[in-house]
């Protein structure tokens, strides 16, 4: 099966920098977000894509992993859980304005509290 490659997701060129992907991260983040596209499947997969893609390329072993053996190879060696390993949702989410209470209230409608760091999935893959 084919997979999206990383850098494209978030409209970079392999190498960028760790500023580039967690600015790209951000923006996209922001236009993508289900508060702001109630209802569009469209939007909300490509809010998941956007955030596989940053919990890989903002984890430098994980970047290393995944630039060295392309995208195949590297979910090959990742699953779906390993990706999200340590990928601390509330912390993208602070510089925006957002805790990670009121994500998940917006979002969930007030789940907030059954998330743990680390245990967030989005699926696919």
């Amino acid at each position: 099966m084919a997979h999206k490659d990383y850098y494209d997701a978030l409209g970079l060129k392999k190498g960028a920098s760790e500023e580039e992907i967690k600015k790209a991260y951000r923006k996209l983040a922001l236009k993508y977000h289900p508060d702001k596209n109630p209802g569009n499947s469209e939007a909300e997969d490509k809010f998941k894509e956007i955030n596989e893609a940053y919990a890989v390329l903002s984890d430098p072993q994980k970047r290393a992993q995944y630039d060295q053996f392309g995208s195949s190879g590297f979910h090959q060696r990742y699953s779906q859980e390993d990706i999200f390993r340590g990928f601390d949702v509330g912390d993208l989410f602070k510089d925006m304005g957002y805790g990670t209470d009121d994500i998940f209230s917006r979002i969930f409608g007030g789940a907030g509290g059954g998330f743990r760091q680390g245990g967030f999935g989005f699926g696919g893959g």
